[in-house]
């Protein structure tokens, strides 16, 4: 699963982790992504969503059926 997000966009930063000596080696910040079912009464169906632990809560808050039209607005396919 690539740690990105449908809804937010949310992606890896990247960076460094630096030792206590102070020596930098390359890392990654990853969102926390989580596979979610929601049901999508408009078509009748069940739809499977990669969603970070944000757009969980966003999709709480407007709903399943506007969280859909916005993945669809930014040419994501559901």
């Amino acid at each position: 699963m690539s740690a990105h997000c449908q809804l937010t966009g949310a992606r890896p930063g990247f960076g460094n982790a630096i030792s206590h000596s102070h020596r930098r080696t390359s890392r990654r910040f990853d969102p926390n992504i989580q596979r979610k079912r929601y049901w999508l009464p408009s078509e009748g169906r069940h739809v499977r969503l990669t969603l970070s632990a944000r757009a969980i809560k966003t999709v709480d808050v407007i709903g399943i059926e506007a969280a859909v039209a916005r993945i669809r607005a930014r040419g994501g396919k559901v």
